[in-house]
């Protein structure tokens, strides 16, 4: 008789084949709705997704909101009547690879390529020269970054940055506790083709999952860039995160930009706190917004 385990396997074969080819689940109408309310731009021949709100008639303030890995703009929704309210312009898009944005492949992901697309989306609505806020989450933590090295150097085109708002992102690689499942899927070997797949993150084991890599390859020019900028900036933390973890995480942030503030959610606030405790981070942020 054959070994257990040779049978379960002979028998998952077949089934996972089967299941490789189920398409995905319909869109929830709440997902629907926010696509059919945003709208998409081209860069590079690749489609866009983006949000684009008018608030606070008469104010010049506009916000910028990049949202993190493995999500989409959506991740904003719990606060984004909320900004509405305080700004004139609230934006978000999708990352390419990300929510509704395209998802080409085989392609070389980096963060360079999204901050690039950031810029282009704020030249396609005619706010190139307009200052912004930014406030960003996990993977956009290290777009923002790179977006704030690119103002830092005076480069032409690039957008100028009037504060900035960091939460919950890995942004030193020395205390991020990437999750086993992100390990997989970064570093390949015989499961990350089927986890791949079966998370519907194919593009990722390949693609958009190596910002972990260069994250530590470009430590000196992002880090370097919070630490050298006059402009405001401030990070909204959930201690309970267990990618940035208590206290490691938020002891090498102050010590490394001390000129920075920071709030400090609840201690049951894991690493959504947009989604987690709507009203404690909008709360927190908005009281970032109005210190200067």
């Amino acid at each position: 008789m054959r070994e257990w385990w040779v049978q379960v396997g002979l028998l998952a074969v077949p089934l996972l084949a089967a299941y490789l080819h189920i398409p995905p689940p319909q869109l929830s109408p709440a997902l629907h709705s926010w696509k059919s309310s945003g709208k998409f731009f081209t860069y590079k021949g690749l489609r866009i997704f983006y949000q684009d709100s008018v608030g606070v008639v008469g104010s010049p303030e506009i916000v910028v909101l990049l949202h993190g890995f493995p999500t989409s703009s959506y991740d904003w929704y719990k606060i984004w009547e909320g900004l509405t309210l305080r700004f004139h312009r609230v934006i978000a898009l999708d990352f390419l690879g990300f929510g509704f944005s395209d998802k080409p492949r085989p392609h070389h992901y980096s963060i360079f390529e999204q901050a690039s697309i950031v810029e282009a989306l704020l030249r396609h609505l005619g706010l190139q020269n307009r200052r912004v806020n930014l406030l960003s989450h996990d993977y956009g933590d290290i777009v923002a970054q790179e977006l704030l090295y690119r103002f830092k150097q005076n480069r032409s085109g690039r957008l100028t940055i009037k504060s900035l708002c960091l939460s919950n992102g890995g942004i030193f690689p020395e205390t991020h506790r990437p999750l086993l499942l992100q390990k997989l899927l970064k570093d390949g070997g015989l499961l990350s083709p089927i986890l791949t797949r079966l998370m519907n993150f194919f593009v990722f084991s390949r693609g958009l999952l190596q910002y972990i890599n260069q994250r530590k390859k470009f430590r000196r020019r992002w880090v370097g860039a919070l630490a050298s900028v006059t402009i405001p900036i401030h990070f909204i933390y959930g201690p309970l995160d267990p990618v940035n973890p208590y206290p490691e995480f938020l002891e090498l942030y102050r010590k490394t930009l001390p000129r920075s503030t920071v709030s400090i959610l609840d201690d049951h606030i894991s690493h959504y706190p947009q989604l987690e405790d709507p009203m404690g981070f909008l709360n927190a942020y908005m009281g970032f917004i109005n210190s200067f």
